[in-house]
């Protein structure tokens, strides 16, 4: 729409602009030129007037003054001559033509003074009779003058004369100037077009950079075409567009650092405005959400736990750092939020959570073990002293008694022995300092040394024990390692397993490595106690009875072990039906 645009609005601007001046100069001018020529027809009316009425004083002969009155008469004006009031004379006319009747002077307040004051009497009038259709109807100019005819003082000589002729002459003015007014506003516009065009044409392109740059292409450039102030506008709109892309890459890669380092962090981390609404999180964060939206139901429309949301409205109110700790699915986290400022204006807040699910299992596992240890060292302490004490003070009464008392110092010496050695032993493998020997082993052959290990305690508990061994592709592993690992799962199976039970070792060899179920049909293991089997001092048997359970450690001595071979171990359990471990060994690549 050209009215829209600076050309079109320019244009506008200026063409009325020029139509007003154009218009007042044309009203003036119309004035001026109807003023001079009605002024100009009083005048010569009443010079005409004037003379006739000096003629007609002067002369004798009435006829030959009236003739010569009509003579100096021109076509257009009109003259009536009054001796008195009763005598009057008009000057010649075509029938055509309309002519005042003496009533109109006699009877006119204004005319009607010449008889009276014997003053020159002017004035404009329209004529009542005159016909509508004539060309000299219209507006008239007349002039009366005193006449004094043999010293009589009530003549008078009335001069009139139509105004039509200066109207049209009015008329044809305005057209000329309408004419020139409409060849003015055609060239004004042309000049007026090439001019803006010529002061636009920058301005648009530099429009269409402004789009280019709203768009992202920030590389645009307006040509700069001219040195004046639109040229100096150029230049400076492309120092801004190179201004504002290099602020936007500055921004983009701080943003994009900031992203990094949140992404990166271990810690989540959640930005809140004033409102409580979320604005930034990590994954961390989305994580800890997670859990929370589990666990609280999917349909739930809240964006933050409750606590959260009043910590928050505590650290709004009271504008200081908030910290508690929260479970969810089993996981603990520790939220510690401050507040944001905007200048003196607190304007959010920002939360950091940290998941302590392992320090608190640490903890756990620290007060566990050493809880363990003692209850582990007591027992065997508490008969080593007192068996010795019995020694000592000679209550045996006979050697055999004397023998047994000593093979059960001995017994539970070996005892303690056998927990310091594993508990030596995985501290090695925790701490990293237990290199694995990797060699190329005979599967077969491997397995077929831990069942003859095995075989005579098998039968003793009258358990069948044997392997079952898919596929021939060589493995390599740590053989001593290995044979704790299998010493470890089969002896735990064949204590848990009773009489008529069965243990099975399946094995399989495939590209990616081996694969080794270790099943037995004994007791099984009870559901909530299943993740916690490969940790320090677990025991499936709570009462710790010597004779059956073990140290507690075997197990999680075995994970370490596997994980040393970048492999993985797990179980699977059910009561009264019997557990199987299943391992996994990759094979190393070449």
């Amino acid at each position: 729409m050209i009215w829209k645009s600076v050309v079109g609005k320019l244009w506008l601007t200026i063409l009325l602009l020029f139509t007003f001046v154009l218009f007042i100069l044309t009203i003036l001018l119309l004035e001026f030129f109807e003023n001079y020529h009605v002024n100009e027809a009083e005048r010569e009316l009443t010079q005409l007037g004037s003379k006739i009425s000096m003629i007609v004083e002067e002369h004798e002969d009435f006829e030959l003054a009236k003739s010569i009155a009509w003579q100096l008469a021109d076509d257009v004006s009109r003259v009536i001559i009054f001796s008195d009031k009763d005598h009057y004379w008009h000057s010649p006319t075509d029938d055509t033509e309309p002519v005042l009747p003496s009533e109109f002077f006699l009877e006119d307040e204004e005319l009607s003074q010449v008889f009276l004051d014997h003053t020159i009497v002017t004035k404009k009038s329209y004529s009542p009779d005159l016909d509508s259709e004539s060309e000299s109807f219209g507006e008239m100019m007349i002039v009366g003058t005193p006449l004094h005819i043999d010293g009589v003082e009530d003549g008078a000589v009335y001069m009139y004369q139509s105004l039509t002729a200066i109207k049209e002459t009015t008329k044809q003015t305005t057209q000329l100037i309408l004419i020139s007014a409409g060849i003015a506003i055609f060239l004004t516009t042309i000049f007026a077009f090439f001019l803006i065009s010529r002061v636009t044409s920058p301005l648009r392109k530099m429009r269409e950079a402004a789009f280019e740059v709203a768009r992202g292409k920030f590389d645009t450039k307006v040509p700069i075409l001219t040195y004046d102030e639109i040229g100096e506008l150029a230049m400076a709109f492309n120092q801004m567009g190179r201004q504002l892309k290099f602020n936007l890459n500055a921004l983009n890669q701080e943003k994009e650092h900031l992203a990094n380092i949140l992404s990166s962090m271990a810690d989540g981390v959640i930005t809140l405005n004033r409102d409580g609404t979320i604005l930034i999180t990590n994954p961390p964060a989305e994580r800890f959400l997670q859990a929370w939206f589990y666990q609280e139901g999917s349909d739930t429309r809240e964006q933050l736990p409750h606590e959260i949301k009043e910590m928050f409205q505590r650290v709004v109110n009271f504008e200081r750092e908030q910290s508690m700790e929260l479970t969810y699915q089993g996981r603990t986290w520790v939220i510690v939020m401050s507040p944001l400022y905007n200048n003196t204006h607190v304007r959010g807040a920002v939360a950091v959570i940290r998941d302590m699910t392992e320090e608190r299992r640490l903890d756990k596992l620290r007060e566990g073990f050493i809880a363990n240890v003692s209850h582990e060292l007591r027992t065997p302490i508490s008969m080593l002293q007192g068996y010795s004490e019995a020694i000592v003070d000679d209550i045996a009464g006979s050697e055999e008694e004397k023998k047994e008392l000593a093979s059960v110092i001995y017994d539970e010496s070996l005892r303690m022995g056998r927990l310091v050695n594993d508990l030596l032993d995985l501290a090695r493998l925790e701490s990293g300092h237990s290199t694995v020997n990797r060699e190329q082993v005979d599967v077969e052959e491997f397995f077929d040394k831990m069942i003859r290990k095995f075989h005579g305690l098998a039968k003793e508990k009258v358990v069948e024990l044997h392997s079952e061994i898919i596929g021939d592709i060589p493995v390599d592993f740590d053989v001593d390692k290995m044979e704790q690992v299998f010493t470890n799962l089969i002896d735990n199976a064949l204590r848990h397993t009773d009489s008529g039970g069965s243990i099975t070792i399946r094995v399989e060899l495939g590209e990616h490595g081996m694969k080794v179920d270790v099943q037995d049909t004994g007791q099984g293991i009870p559901e909530e106690d299943i993740p916690f089997v490969f940790e320090r001092f677990y025991k499936a048997d709570k009462a710790r009875t010597r004779g059956r359970s073990g140290t507690g450690l075997g197990l999680s001595i075995v994970k370490n072990i596997i994980e040393s071979h970048n492999g993985s171990i797990g179980v699977h359990s059910k009561l009264n039906e019997g557990t199987t471990f299943s391992l996994v060994i990759p094979r190393t690549v070449q």
